[in-house]
């Protein structure tokens, strides 16, 4: 038989899965709110990448970094290693993502920082990202809706619906952002409306909402 440990120290998997979903969730509203407050700063960036170069650069940092540390430590259910590794090759691009930001493109003066503009690391951002969002909807359409050896409940069919609904919408986003990518030039009327920077809050809200409802905070079973 083993061990129950309910050692306050440790984190469960619950506290674990949720801490993702809402750092994700939060991500965008914490650049926008800590420009304003901080940086005094209104103007939303041209993609939530950009806010590197803000007073938030930090906390966008930390927060990817933590995302990333929280993911690579998952290991989903005893005996399938498919959980533990999407979940480590999520963290380790979240990561990636991090550590070589895109090229700043916003004009207005928010930016507190400047790097030299780079191809090569900003073509590594754009495929990072990419590559981390199509495993994160790889995730919550085919391992979180996962049913073996589950007693198929309500909760559970609802479960399985937000899912593949977050999975999908993270799916539409990386598709709508590659569009947008080889048609922006031929239409700059379309950047004010910031496009890159609510596709990317649309995407991290999804695979927010879908670690949330992972973690138990919503829909779960009744015992």
């Amino acid at each position: 038989m083993q061990k129950k440990f309910n050692d306050p120290r440790l984190i469960s998997i619950k506290t674990q899965v949720q801490s993702i979903g809402w750092m994700s969730v939060l991500l965008p509203g914490a650049m926008l709110l800590g420009n304003s407050l901080f940086g005094g700063c209104y103007c939303i960036q041209d993609s939530v990448s950009d806010y590197y170069y803000t007073i938030t650069g930090d906390l966008l940092v930390g927060i990817l970094c933590a995302v990333a540390l929280f993911l690579i430590s998952y290991k989903g259910y005893p005996g399938d290693r498919s959980d533990s590794l999407l979940s480590t090759m999520a963290g380790i691009l979240a990561l990636g993502v991090a550590f070589f930001p895109t090229n700043e493109t916003s004009a207005d003066k928010c930016a507190i920082i400047h790097l030299p503009l780079n191809e090569l690391r900003n073509n590594l951002h754009n495929i990072l990202s990419a590559a981390l969002f199509l495993v994160l909807s790889a995730i919550s359409l085919f391992l979180f809706t996962k049913s073996k050896g589950v007693v198929i409940t309500k909760q559970k069919i609802r479960r399985n619906r937000i899912y593949r609904i977050c999975g999908v919408i993270m799916l539409v986003c990386i598709v709508v952002l590659a569009l947008y990518a080889n048609v922006r030039d031929s239409l700059p009327w379309l950047k004010q409306f910031k496009p890159v920077f609510w596709l990317e809050s649309m995407a991290l809200l999804a695979f927010g909402v879908s670690w949330l409802v992972k973690g138990g905070l919503f829909l779960i079973d009744k015992e």
